[in-house]
């Protein structure tokens, strides 16, 4: 027998065995699945990380009580931390003056905005801050004014809406000089931000901006934290502000020489290493998940080998005592397992980079075909084959022509 026919006879037993070698095939599928969904997700989230690493807005680091982002309890490990005060802050900024731009910044989500009978949904953020903040997280005023110092040093009720709030509540209005209700407070539109559109499923447009003196009068300060945004004249001087920054926080904070940071300092580069750290364990745990499923899916196909081999016992006979090889034997049944397991990876790939794209989608992730992953694990599902079927081909290119004839 050539290769030809060997794989001609392979494909057809497979073919005519279609349920069971659907089944065997589903097992490979799912395993490869899982890997390749959640590498596609990850790869694309991360590619959208680095194109848009500017969390902070550019040239930027931020100081605060807490990490930004943190995967653990926050409570636990920093409980012990001080708020950052308002006083604090303030005198924080003037210690920077003259050297970066820093913006104090407060918050509070899941507001609903009211004005006249419209109202949103509980998901707007509500922002105090100061004149800095368009600058330092990279706003542009679409209409209006920006804030101004004075609005904060005079604690006035005026707000910046983002474009959703004027899609929501303001369609057929102009909402400068509108007045908008938060809470029982009310706040006179003064601007209008330019769309900046969603990071990762959330989006910057649903906002209301006010002065941070107003929002502590309207919330109170008690157990309220703020945060401090300093953005430099360019990434050269980043490293050089961080110390300077820490210096001044400790000053501000009264700490002594031997006395740790109360406070974090959070960077651009922190923030995307920090979320590569989370999706490589969220890539680790899926990886095993994975490894556990094909390893069952292997024994499948080893066990619906052995089940094929005990089945066409007296049709190997045959075909030995007709001639054929051990190799040729040997050969057929090899294939048959590699193709089993090769055409259930071929569509756990497929299956696994439209739904990998499609989750990252949701968090508005950069699509993308992770090569390297669909290729290895081709290649791993042509192992699971060979590794799972190479007992099952062995022992039916072993049998005796004259036993298996007699097989019934």
């Amino acid at each position: 027998m050539n290769l030809w026919e060997t794989v001609s006879l392979a494909f057809s037993s497979l073919k005519a065995n279609k349920l069971r070698s659907s089944l065997t095939m589903l097992g490979i599928t799912i395993g490869i699945f899982t890997v390749i969904l959640v590498m596609t997700a990850v790869s694309g989230v991360k590619l959208a990380l680095q194109e848009n690493m500017n969390f902070l807005g550019a040239n930027s680091f931020q100081v605060s009580k807490f990490p930004i982002i943190n995967f653990s309890d926050p409570r636990e490990r920093f409980g012990n931390r001080p708020d950052i005060m308002l006083r604090e802050a303030t005198r924080f900024k003037d210690l920077m003056a003259g050297y970066a731009r820093v913006s104090v910044t407060t918050s509070r989500g899941g507001r609903r905005v009211f004005f006249e009978k419209e109202n949103t949904n509980p998901n707007v953020s509500l922002i105090g801050t100061d004149e800095n903040y368009l600058t330092s997280y990279s706003f542009e005023i679409a209409a209006g004014r920006p804030i101004s110092a004075d609005d904060v040093n005079f604690a006035r009720s005026v707000c910046l809406i983002g474009e959703d709030l004027k899609s929501s509540l303001f369609r057929n209005k102009d909402p400068l000089g509108q007045v908008l209700r938060i809470d029982g407070n009310s706040f006179t539109v003064v601007g209008l931000l330019e769309p900046k559109g969603s990071a990762f499923g959330q989006s910057q447009d649903n906002i209301v901006i006010t002065p941070i003196s107003r929002f502590f009068n309207a919330y109170g300060r008690a157990g309220r934290s703020v945060s401090c945004n300093v953005q430099g004249e360019s990434p050269e001087d980043l490293d050089e502000l961080q110390e300077m920054a820490i210096g001044a926080m400790r000053i501000v904070r009264g700490l002594l020489p031997e006395d740790r940071n109360n406070f974090e300092i959070t960077t651009n580069d922190s923030l995307v290493k920090t979320f590569d750290q989370a999706l490589d364990m969220v890539a680790i745990g899926a990886f095993v998940i994975s490894a556990i499923a094909l390893l069952a899916a292997g024994v499948g196909v080893m066990n619906i080998m052995l089940v094929s081999v005990t089945e066409r016992t007296r049709e190997i006979g045959i075909r030995k005592s007709l001639g054929a090889r051990k190799k040729a034997i040997l050969y057929q049944f090899l294939l048959e397992a590699v193709a089993l397991s090769l055409f259930g990876g071929i569509a756990g790939v497929l299956l696994g980079i439209v739904g990998g794209n499609l989750a990252g989608q949701l968090l508005s992730a950069a699509v993308v075909f992770p090569v390297g992953w669909a290729t290895a694990g081709l290649v791993v599902c042509c192992g699971i084959g060979v590794t799972f079927g190479l007992y099952p081909a062995w022992k039916a290119a072993s049998l005796d022509p004259i036993e298996a004839l007699r097989y019934e």
